[in-house]
């Protein structure tokens, strides 16, 4: 068993920045990939960044490259998205998912997960 809880998310303005965690516990942390996932009102739930155990291999999807990192830290079992420039479509309930595996390129399938955390809302406005 993996518990994952997500904190960080508000309201901000367009331009912005703002810092998700997720801090994990249960199965050693630093054996399984992490990722951030998001769900927009009336949408899919859609893959934004995917890290490996070790945290030398990251993944992104193509809107967020350039203004999201993210970054994990085995030593305190959390991993992390920063996020710059935010823009109003970054609006949606951000999730942060245990893949128990090593695969990369990291798993972009919501289905492929094991684990979730219970999402923190991040509202960008314009």
């Amino acid at each position: 068993q993996v518990q994952l809880v997500e904190s960080g998310g508000g309201l901000v303005q367009a331009g912005d920045s703002l810092r998700l965690s997720c801090a994990a516990s249960g199965r050693t942390f630093s054996n399984y990939n992490m990722g951030w996932f998001r769900q927009a009102p009336g949408k899919e739930r859609e893959f934004v960044a995917g890290i490996n155990w070790s945290g030398d291999n990251t993944d992104y999807t193509y809107s967020v490259k350039g203004r999201f990192t993210i970054s994990r830290d085995n030593a305190k079992n959390t991993v992390s998205l920063q996020m710059n420039s935010l823009e109003p479509e970054d609006t949606a309930v951000y999730y942060c998912a245990a893949d128990l595996t090593n695969f990369m390129p990291f798993r972009r399938s919501p289905s492929a997960m094991d684990y979730w955390g219970k999402g923190t809302l991040v509202t960008v406005s314009s």
